[in-house]
């Protein structure tokens, strides 16, 4: 769970120049304040602070100015680089992300998420087997991490590694019992697999964390109605569709992981009546995706 920031008022230095002095009828010649740089860090932080309760509203492109001045403000402070580092993720400026958390990562070496900042910033880029690495390494560090776990299994889902994917998948869930997103991906193997049930069995499990999480929901559905329960697929559909319409979109769920027999199945769901008729239903919500493969 994100951290509750409190904003903290922000001095800003009016002037940089104290009165200038004449000497003998000469130009005057201005003198450098000195700055405190105690006073500076703090409002570094400060700054800092504001940035990731901007970004908690989603306000990143309002963030991201206020963090790269509380970097120059505070420059040796590792959590202010990756809170740079972050937002720059969010706005896909990779390699400035990197050369950030590389930042942070000079000064506090022990920093376990700015391993796993790394890992997102190589898993975007597709580049999985590095990502891998990161998120090994940062696990050596916080070792009990459920998103540490969660981030690493979908590389190695990724890298077509299923059997270490679902082994992280459970260890995440045995650190943190309502981590439903890691239940959810062993449902996406398994039904692959063409273990229904069990598939089945994983997205319940899910549902019963969260009643709101759409896509558990929606899988279940559509794994109900393709195994001859219509009635509840539809009902289950019609549910998850209104909490979060965004997985109607087969792009959408392709980026979540969902491989090609479910996205076949769902589909044919989709295209369903009943379906569509929910689908223009004014109530459909547009909030944010519960899960994404890179948290």
């Amino acid at each position: 769970m994100p951290k509750h920031v409190r904003l903290i008022s922000f001095l800003m230095v009016c002037s940089l120049w104290s009165m200038p002095k004449a000497a003998n009828a000469q130009a005057l010649i201005p003198h450098t304040l000195q700055l405190d740089g105690t006073k500076l860090e703090k409002q570094g932080l400060s700054l800092a602070q504001e940035a990731a309760q901007l970004a908690q509203f989603q306000q990143v492109e309002l963030a991201l100015p206020r963090a790269r001045l509380a970097s120059q403000l505070a420059p040796k402070n590792d959590k202010v680089w990756l809170l740079l580092g972050g937002l720059q993720l969010q706005t896909k400026e990779f390699d400035g992300a990197i050369a950030s958390l590389k930042k942070a990562q000079s000064i506090n070496p022990k920093n376990g998420d700015i391993l796993f900042a790394l890992g997102s910033a190589n898993f975007q880029q597709k580049n999985y087997q590095a990502a891998v690495v990161n998120y090994q390494d940062g696990l050596k560090l916080k070792p009990n991490d459920p998103e540490g776990l969660f981030n690493l299994g979908n590389a190695y889902f990724l890298l077509g590694r299923l059997p270490d994917a679902i082994a992280q998948y459970n260890t995440a869930v045995s650190q943190d019992k309502k981590f439903w997103p890691a239940l959810n991906n062993i449902g996406l193997i398994n039904y692959e697999q063409g273990d229904i049930p069990g598939a089945i069995k994983q997205w319940q499990s899910a549902v019963t964390i969260d009643k709101q999480a759409a896509e558990p929901l929606l899988a279940l559905a559509v794994a109900l109605y393709t195994k001859g329960d219509r009635q509840q697929g539809l009902t289950l559909g019609e549910t998850a569709l209104r909490i979060d319409s965004r997985y109607a979109n087969l792009d959408f769920l392709k980026e979540n992981l969902w491989g090609d027999r479910l996205l076949s199945d769902t589909k044919k769901f989709l295209e369903l009546p009943r379906i569509q008729a929910a689908l223009q239903q004014p109530a459909n919500s547009l909030s944010a995706p519960e899960k994404q493969p890179t948290q």
